[in-house]
């Protein structure tokens, strides 16, 4: 773990591979009382935003909006997952504002004193931002299980590191082809690790 003098909250970054129960693990922080920020659901925010909506389609065209005029995440997924070119162009727009939230919701937690900050960033390592983390936790799986639970993982997967990568780079690694209450109980004794540092 690395260390953190100059803050009084301990930030970790959770990652992982698609389908590998990272936001099962970001709930089980939640519970155990961390503060905890998506990536995933500021993405959701993001693509409300007026400005993002129309950058995106300007680039894509209008068969990325659903019928209530909202940007439709699925057929957007279709396009970029397809074409490298156009996923690090939708990259290029959504993670600078990824990373602006990130840093407002840091702040505003220090301020506040809040022992544990737990961000959920699916390309972490792929961002380059594991200095910003005290503790990198990724969740692995197997593959058929990451498929099993998303269909269609191992096609998006192909876009980001290996998971075997991002668990050599990681501080901790919990593979999760158990129940929930065994991903619950990791994130509960780990919790109480990182409180006793």
């Amino acid at each position: 773990m690395r260390a953190s003098p100059q803050r009084s909250s301990v930030v970790v970054g959770l990652t992982g591979g698609i389908g590998a129960g990272k936001s099962e693990a970001l709930r089980a922080f939640e519970r155990h009382g961390a503060a905890v920020l998506s990536s995933d659901a500021v993405v959701r925010g993001l693509y409300a935003r007026p400005e993002v909506r129309e950058a995106v389609v300007r680039r894509f065209g209008r068969r990325v909006l659903a019928e209530d005029g909202t940007v439709d995440r699925g057929a957007l997924g279709r396009i970029v997952f397809a074409d490298a070119t156009e996923l690090r162009w939708l990259e290029g727009l959504v993670l600078p504002l990824v990373s602006e939230e990130f840093v407002r919701w840091r702040a505003e937690h220090e301020r506040m004193g809040t022992p544990l900050l737990v961000h959920e960033a699916p390309t972490l390592f792929e961002a380059g931002v594991e200095d910003r983390y005290d503790t990198i936790v990724a969740i692995t799986a197997p593959e058929d299980e990451r498929e099993r639970r998303r269909p269609g993982a191992s096609e998006r997967m192909a876009h980001q590191l290996p998971e075997a990568e991002k668990a050599a780079r990681a501080d901790v690694v919990y593979e999760n082809s158990g129940s929930l209450d065994d991903l619950d109980a990791f994130v509960a004794r780990l919790v109480e690790r990182i409180r006793r540092r």
